[in-house]
Order: structure tokens, then C-alpha cells, then sequence
């Protein structure tokens, strides 16, 4: 099977933003810098656009959220305590209407 055994290549951090800066700081072409460090150019590509979109915050890292994400988990945790509320309202209203509340 091909590709069986390859490991993907891990790059941190400071290695991803140096490399971008050498094209856009260093005017280097990002082919040469990505043969001569042994990568894809694609891969380097994708790497000016998200250091050009993020700057500095840009490669949190694993395990490290972005503040998008993290506001998306909060907003699920919010809305689900939203829902539990509303459907104890509801068990509490159908049992008052019964008349056994009072």
C-alpha cells in the first residue's frame, strides 16, 4: 500500500514563522525556500496566508485554541444550558397546570 510507514512532518511554531519571513522579509521566492528546507511549497504558501491573516497569533500550536474556537465551545456549553432550562420550564409549568404544584 503506498504510503504505508510515512510520518507526516511536524514543524513548530518558530521554525513556520522564520521560514515565512525569509519570503517576506528576506525576499527570498518561496520555491527556493521551500527546496531548500525540504518542503512542499504548497505547504509554504498555506503558511504566508495564515501567518498574513493571524500575524503573530498565527500556528497556535497543538492542543492550543484559537479564540474562535474557544468562543464556539463556550457558545454550545451556553446553549445547552439554554435548552435544559427551557425543558425544566416546561416540566414546571405542565405540573402546575395539573394542579399539583399548589
Amino acid at each position: 500500500m503506498q504510503g504505508e510507514g510515512v510520518k507526516k512532518k511536524r514543524f513548530d511554531r518558530a521554525f513556520k514563522i522564520s521560514t515565512v519571513k525569509m519570503v517576506t522579509e528576506g525576499g527570498h521566492k518561496i520555491s527556493e525556500v521551500a527546496r531548500s528546507l525540504g518542503i512542499h511549497a504548497n505547504q509554504l504558501y498555506s503558511w504566508k496566508r495564515k501567518f498574513s491573516d493571524s500575524g503573530e497569533k498565527a500556528f497556535p500550536g497543538k492542543g492550543h485554541l484559537t479564540e474562535i474556537a474557544a468562543l464556539r465551545r463556550k457558545l454550545r456549553e451556553v446553549e445547552m444550558e439554554r435548552d435544559i432550562l427551557k425543558k425544566a420550564v416546561g416540566i414546571f409549568s405542565k405540573t402546575t397546570e395539573n394542579g399539583s404544584g399548589s
